[in-house]
C-alpha cells in the first residue's frame, strides 16, 4: 500500500514589502493643483480679488497757450 504523504508539494510564499502608494499621492497633488488654478481663476467672481483700482482718464486735456 502507498504512503498517504508520497507527493510532497513544495509552497513558495510571496511576500511584498513595497506597498505601491505612489499613484493615490500623485492624484492628491495633481487634485491640489487644479483647485489651487481654478480659485486663481475664478478669484474675483469669488471675492478673493482684494480691492479694485480704477483709472479714469478724462475725454479731453485743455492746455492753455499764453
Amino acid at each position: 500500500m502507498a504512503d498517504e504523504h508520497d507527493n510532497d508539494v513544495d509552497r513558495t510564499t510571496i511576500i511584498e514589502t513595497d506597498r505601491g502608494g505612489g499613484g493615490g499621492v500623485l492624484a492628491v497633488v495633481v487634485l491640489i493643483i487644479v483647485i489651487l488654478l481654478l480659485l486663481f481663476l475664478f478669484r474675483d467672481q469669488l471675492g478673493l480679488g482684494g480691492s479694485k483700482t480704477e483709472v479714469s482718464i478724462p475725454d479731453k486735456i485743455e492746455v492753455n497757450i499764453n
